[in-house]
């Protein structure tokens, strides 16, 4: 069966286009149905349904994150993302107990703190704002101040460069966090999320893949979430937040592309795959299907009164490779509301369209005003 495609260049197929446009590449892709191929630097199947969403997150021994890629950035190329099943269930069962919803939670008064010390006032833009506080948020509830600031600044600081930025190595830089992480390792309290990692093997090398996978993720969208809420003041009402947050994060998923490598021969609705064949699935196509989410340019809240459709709403990906900080990252988004609450939003101009690198981001400045409440 030949798998349609996007038009491609002679020799270089939809490499150019992959490197400068990858969402107008994906969605001209999924105009010809929900599984097309793409001729990257191997043979690459594209898919966006429910159905091949299960297909390749429900099974860890088929579809193999070493080899796809999540191990281009450096700064993601270790820890449990890289790590393949059976070890992958067993260093999950380390880490899920800090990372779960109830865990969590305690983390709510450091984060508050360090949110409402940075409050902006006046005009500000939301994209520089929120990747600021989130720096400090990620050292407040790892380490409890035990980490330099500026060492994290600049550990973190490629990840905000536009391609091929942040897939460049820096062993220079990586070796200064390194000697960092392991001062503050020790030294952080106990009720920060870094006791989690220190007495673990390779624990090192995952407090700084954490750090990394849960900086721009949850900045770009914290920034899309002010922005809104900014349009939408009702937002913040009671019963709102949550469904304001999802569909932020339905429409603007920070991981807009997710990777596997078929690890032996299989098929799907008759499409062969063969062993070594790079398999994407793509949130930000599925978040978008018209089948599965009426009107789905449209910012509608109230879509999250309905059930989910199972398989179709993944901003965290599935199965058993959910992102580890999930809850982590909602309780941030919703202690940043609690710090704003009262203070009267409004949007000076913003360019909210969606740009893809490493994670989707806002194409340019949400220049956002916080005026204070009256006292």
């Amino acid at each position: 069966m030949t798998l349609p495609a996007p038009r491609s260049q002679p020799l270089v197929g939809h490499l150019g286009r992959w490197g400068r446009q990858p969402l107008s590449l994906l969605e001209e892709g999924a105009t010809l149905g929900p599984v097309f191929g793409l001729r990257l630097w191997r043979n690459t199947i594209v898919g966006y349904s429910p159905d091949w969403n299960r297909f390749v997150l429900g099974d860890l021994d088929l579809f193999r994150s070493r080899g796809s890629m999540s191990g281009l950035s450096p700064h993601l190329a270790a820890g449990v993302v890289q790590t393949e099943s059976p070890d992958h269930r067993r260093r999950r069962a380390e880490l899920n107990p800090s990372f779960a919803r109830r865990s969590v939670s305690a983390l709510r008064p450091r984060i508050l703190e360090a949110v409402t010390r940075g409050l902006p006032s006046g005009e500000f833009d939301a994209v520089t704002w929120s990747a600021s506080i989130t720096r400090a948020i990620l050292s407040a509830t790892f380490f409890g101040g035990a980490l330099p600031t500026p060492v994290l600044a600049a550990f973190l600081r490629p990840l905000d460069r536009p391609l091929p930025g942040p897939l460049v190595r820096r062993p220079a830089l990586f070796r200064r966090m390194n000697r960092a992480l392991a001062q503050a390792l020790p030294a952080a309290p106990e009720d920060c999320l870094a006791a989690a990692f220190r007495d673990l093997p390779g624990g090192l090398d995952e407090v700084r893949v954490a750090l990394s996978a849960g900086y721009d993720t949850t900045a770009h969208t914290m920034a899309w979430l002010l922005y809104h809420i900014s349009r939408q003041p009702a937002l913040f009402g009671a019963g709102q937040r949550e469904l304001a947050v999802n569909e932020v994060l339905r429409l603007y998923p920070a991981g807009w592309l997710g990777s596997r490598r078929a690890a032996r021969d299989t098929a799907f609705a008759g499409i062969a795959i063969p062993r070594g064949t790079l398999v994407l699935y793509s949130p930000y196509l599925t978040h978008r299907d018209g089948d599965l989410w009426p009107e789905p340019q449209e910012f509608r809240p109230e879509r999250f009164l309905a059930p989910l459709p199972a398989w179709g709403f993944l901003p965290f990906a599935a199965g058993e490779r959910t992102c580890l900080g999930s809850s982590y990252a909602r309780l941030v988004l919703d202690t940043v509301l609690d710090a704003f609450e009262g203070s009267r939003l409004s949007v000076v101009t913003a360019d909210p369209r969606p740009r893809a690198g490493i994670t989707l981001a806002p194409a340019g400045p949400l220049i956002l005003r916080r005026e204070q409440p009256p006292v």
